[in-house]
């Protein structure tokens, strides 16, 4: 299985379990690593057989412009399964990065992997 990958994707979103984080947006970065068989766009050329990596990303941000979750946990779930199911990408690893969530650290968050490898 051949990888497709997005990095460093940075989206906004209603994110968190305070009360003043329910007010305001915040910043999520994402990084995504798709499985995808590029055998048959590579052999012809051919974009239509590609995995559309700027649809990701146009999907990705809508999805969280409407997104209001506690947890980033449930934010990773539920993009996992959109993607998976709209774009037929058998297998998907996803970290998503909340930054500044702790003084502390850089970043904390989660990172899933669905589908079948």
């Amino acid at each position: 299985m051949d990888t497709v990958f997005i990095e460093g994707l940075e989206v906004d979103t209603v994110i968190g379990a305070y009360d003043w984080e329910r007010e305001i947006r915040q910043c999520l970065r994402l990084d995504l690593q798709m499985g995808w068989d590029i055998a048959l766009p590579a052999r012809n050329d051919e974009l239509a057989a590609a995995l559309d990596y700027a649809a990701v990303c146009r999907r990705v941000e809508g999805f969280a412009t409407a997104a209001s979750f506690t947890l980033v946990e449930t934010f990773a779930e539920r993009l996992a399964e959109v993607l998976l199911q709209e774009f037929g990408m058998p297998w998907l690893r996803l970290r998503v990065t909340k930054p500044g969530a702790v003084a502390a650290a850089s970043a904390v968050g989660v990172e899933i992997e669905r589908g079948c490898r």
